[in-house]
């Protein structure tokens, strides 16, 4: 009989739960947010990149498309930029704690490029997205972002 293996997401998830983190490292990582929203605010690609680890990863849930490192990151922020150069984010909800970041922000842009393999359909599309931008506490800075979308993004005009 074989030993039975760890379940590896679920105890990487526990430890993610009991860290707890003191003032300064909240406060460290509320200003990288902040650094990294405001970056991408003025299209300031190096600014970005700043706020992420070396093996950042990059990841949009429902569709498996992954941007690995840096060089990855900056290809997604290219692309997003290219494919929805008037992209902007509403921030609706963040949560910060010891694990990193996660918000909600109401998104509006112009599809005027290809995205992910979708041809540009000229509309001005609005959506929701949930991202999480998990923090490397060895580092003090993001490992990158994991983004959540609504399922018919690509399908609604903006309202």
């Amino acid at each position: 009989m074989e030993p039975v293996q760890g379940h590896v997401e679920h105890d990487q998830v526990v430890d993610l739960i009991r860290r707890d983190a003191d003032s300064a490292e909240h406060d460290a990582i509320r200003e990288l947010w902040k650094r990294h929203s405001i970056a991408e605010d003025n299209r300031d690609l190096p600014g970005l990149i700043s706020t992420l680890t070396e093996d950042c990863v990059y990841e949009l849930a429902q569709t498996g498309h992954r941007w690995e490192g840096h060089e990855g990151a900056a290809r997604f922020y290219t692309e997003l930029l290219t494919a929805f150069p008037d992209i902007h984010f509403d921030l609706t909800d963040i949560v910060i704690g010891p694990q990193g970041v996660c918000e909600e922000a109401r998104v509006t842009g112009t599809h005027t490029a290809p995205w992910v393999g979708i041809p540009p359909s000229g509309e001005h599309l609005a959506w929701r997205v949930v991202i999480f931008f998990p923090w490397d506490p060895e580092a003090r800075l993001f490992k990158g972002e994991k983004v959540y979308t609504d399922s018919d993004v690509w399908s609604q005009p903006a309202r």
